[in-house]
């Protein structure tokens, strides 16, 4: 099922992956899950190089020879050969006229995506509509002050926010829409999305894959 929110288009394909679509671009995010006969991507957006975000086999896939790679710098270096932007925390940059500004991901209490390497998330303004993926976090002090309308949060735990912290955060920056992800493929399970949507008190969409 694809979920819409005021013209765009939201595919959940499973852990951290998405597709948005205004009906005109197709963008994706952290393709590690993707479908069979995937539409190709006129964007690509990677939060960092773990294999499970920066699945580069699955980029290569979505590439046609107008698509823009947006990552960091340690996912680039595996894809030296497309056309891309590399990014850190806290720029804005507009690609195929999508602003796209990047927010800080990182852990506070564990030690899977330490600040200093400087991996992001992502505000897309798509058709007016500020739709942030967080990549691979904790609740951090960034947040705090995050306008967005659609908020795709990790709720799975272990390597991110587990559900009580991720409601926490929506509930302190109060998205329009939130949408759990980061579970039920590597960590984390229904069980988690659901006491998520339990815990916020902001509108939660629980997405199937697709």
């Amino acid at each position: 099922m694809v979920y819409e929110y005021q013209g765009v288009k939201i595919d959940w394909y499973g852990h951290a992956s998405f597709k948005l679509s205004d009906g005109k671009l197709q963008i994706y995010i952290d393709p590690y899950l993707i479908p069979k006969e995937p539409v190709k991507a006129d964007i690509i957006l990677v939060t960092h190089e773990h294999y499970d975000h920066c699945a580069v086999d699955n980029i290569r896939k979505l590439l046609k020879p107008e698509t823009v790679v947006v990552a960091t710098g340690d996912c680039l270096s595996k894809l030296s050969d497309v056309t891309s932007k590399s990014v850190k925390p806290n720029q804005s940059l507009e690609v195929k006229g999508v602003k796209i500004e990047t927010v800080p991901a990182y852990n506070m209490n564990k030690s899977f995506h330490p600040k200093e390497n400087n991996w992001v998330g992502y505000i897309i303004t798509l058709n007016g509509v500020r739709i942030y993926h967080a990549g691979d976090t904790d609740f951090i002090p960034e947040m705090q002050n995050l306008k967005v309308d659609i908020a795709l949060v990790p709720v799975g735990g272990t390597y991110t926010m587990n559900a009580e912290e991720a409601a926490e955060a929506v509930n302190v920056f109060k998205p329009k829409v939130a949408i759990p992800m980061h579970y039920g493929s590597i960590v984390g399970n229904t069980a988690d999305a659901e006491r998520f949507a339990n815990l916020a008190e902001v509108e939660v969409k629980l997405l199937p894959q697709s």
